[in-house]
């Protein structure tokens, strides 16, 4: 007991005076997980809260091309500049150079095509009920509406714009149908109840996030995602501190000092792995406090920690098991400590971006979502998933406890064998 706390203390002391791998471990996880939820906090306000600044040129020679207008100011969605003075070409440049990342062209025949082409469709339901005489209806062909974007704006987010705008034209389409309708039917417009009744009496939706446990306490935003997944990656990218630490005092000598005394290498060792299981924890509380407490103060959401203590204990405890324990099996089998430096970051970038670090393991493909379960870090952080998004039990972490022991397990043997082979154990 008393040769593991000493070998215990010189780990510590060892750490300490590695100011670059203390930065590796502490601040750099820091500087990461601020940059990444406030990039991520800003795509989900523009997707969900930002109206989203848009130049509209309208060379609408009738009045519909102005309610069009009119509903998209109406929807929320947009912070709109006319400039009706503006050609087509003229109007993208304007844009572009103002830095609004869409721009929309209302043709000159806009009016017309809709009015032409409701009014047949008006004609052929009013036709169906013999209000009119058989007749041929024919659709008038019109300009399309055309909308510009920066070439900058992701797909995601010009497919969402269309969509929108096209709900915004079916609507102002349905209204003109109506319109007609009631006007060949000898009013002069739709009585004033049934506009009112059509006027957002449509069926609500409602939305909410499904739960394990019935229970919407926790609220999935950039922070619930985003701090777990990169304390993850936090943890793992010790591998460049404690595997290179390992290589550096082999290739020193020092296992083969430690050779002359009993059991020295299996105290180095354990001291090792409970130093840096322990760095992990620190870790991950840090990121959690700065989560919870810092946050909110520069108006960022909060990260809500679940109302699962034991669960989240249990998962921190292995993730960060299996992180040392991967650093370990690196630097016992690197032969100088540039291979264990550069394959140990290179091998967790990649499987952070296989394991859905970085980009959801959802939008993979089928046989990368497959590849993705080989990740110790998809492991990680769909555990930690369960618990910060899902309210999960100890059912929804079975899968992740099971392969993390498994992780452990097979690092740890191939570590031994490794040392065995080199007459260290």
């Amino acid at each position: 007991m008393r040769k593991i706390v000493a070998s215990i203390q010189k780990e510590l002391q060892i750490l300490w005076h590695d100011k670059v791998g203390l930065t590796l471990l502490f601040v750099m996880p820091i500087v990461l997980v601020f940059i990444i939820t406030l990039v991520q906090d800003s795509a989900f306000k523009l997707v969900n809260e930002n109206r989203l600044e848009l130049m509209v040129s309208n060379a609408d020679e009738g009045h519909l091309g102005d309610s069009l207008i009119c509903l998209l100011e109406k929807s929320g969605s947009f912070d709109i500049e006319r400039v009706d003075d503006l050609k087509e070409h003229a109007m993208q440049r304007q844009a572009l150079s103002k830095g609004k990342l869409a721009s929309i062209y209302i043709p000159r025949n806009f009016s017309d095509a809709i009015q032409a082409n409701t009014g047949s469709v008006t004609k052929s339901i009013l036709h169906e009920f013999g209000m009119v005489d058989d007749s041929v209806f024919v659709r008038k062909k019109a300009e399309r509406i055309r909308i510009y974007f920066d070439p900058v704006l992701q797909e995601n987010f010009q497919y969402t714009l269309v969509s929108n705008l096209e709900t915004v034209i079916a609507g102002l389409e349905n209204k003109v149908i109506l319109d007609q309708l009631f006007v060949e039917m000898g009013y002069d417009e739709i009585p004033p109840h049934i506009a009112k009744q059509l006027v957002g009496g449509g069926s609500k939706v409602v939305a909410k996030q499904a739960t394990l446990d019935h229970n919407q306490k926790l609220i999935p935003n950039s922070s619930q995602h985003n701090v777990p997944a990169w304390s993850i990656f936090a943890m793992f990218f010790m591998v460049v501190s404690l595997g290179g630490s390992i290589v550096k005092e082999r290739l020193s000598g020092s296992f083969v000092r430690l050779l002359t005394i009993s059991h020295s290498i299996t105290f180095a060792l354990w001291s090792k792995t409970i130093v840096y299981i322990c760095v992990a924890i620190i870790q991950l509380a840090l990121l959690f406090s700065i989560g919870t407490i810092i946050f909110p103060l520069i108006g960022l959401p909060q990260l809500q920690i679940p109302d699962a203590p034991i669960q989240l204990s249990v998962i921190s405890l292995l993730s960060a098991i299996a992180a040392v324990s991967y650093a370990v099996l690196i630097g016992t089998y690197a032969s100088t400590q540039e291979q264990a430096n550069g394959f140990g970051a290179v091998s967790i970038v990649i499987f952070a971006a296989i394991g859905g670090i970085w980009v959801p393991t959802f939008i993979m493909p089928d046989y990368m979502q497959f590849i993705a379960k080989f990740s110790p870090l998809y492991w990680c952080l769909d555990g930690y998933y369960a618990l910060f998004l899902k309210n999960g039990d100890w059912n929804a972490l079975s899968s992740s406890l099971i392969f993390l022991s498994l992780f452990i397990m097979i690092c740890q043997t191939f570590t031994y064998i490794k040392l065995k082979s080199q007459n260290y154990l």
